[in-house]
């Protein structure tokens, strides 16, 4: 992506999101989706979506040959911001990104 510039201002392509309740109705029917959470450590323990990848956000400039950009990622923190950030990261790199809104505080689906 171009970076594109109106009046002297930096326009930055929005983030596709998905919400909680819809990513649990596509795991719930079996959708295979690449899911990553970018959260600590310490907050990963505390439970994840189950099959997501864990790399803390730090790491995600560092991963980058983990992703395929054929492939649409999903991104997951607490509350949706650190993800949001590391979507517009790779959103730039020419990465397919969607960002879970609201974190895994507003999940309810399963953890482990």
């Amino acid at each position: 992506m171009e970076d594109v510039f109106i009046k002297g201002v930096l326009v930055v392509e929005e983030v596709k999101i998905i919400t909680p309740e819809e990513l649990k109705k596509k795991l719930d029917e079996g959708e295979k989706l690449e899911l990553v959470d970018v959260r600590e450590d310490y907050e990963v323990e505390q439970g994840k979506i189950p099959g997501a990848k864990h790399i803390p956000m730090a790491e995600i400039p560092a991963s980058l040959n983990y992703f395929d950009k054929n492939k649409e990622y999903i991104f997951i923190c607490r509350s949706s911001r650190r993800s949001e950030n590391v979507c517009l990261f790779l959103q730039d790199q020419g990465y397919k990104v969607r960002n879970m809104i609201g974190g895994m505080l507003e999940w309810t689906g399963e953890t482990e």
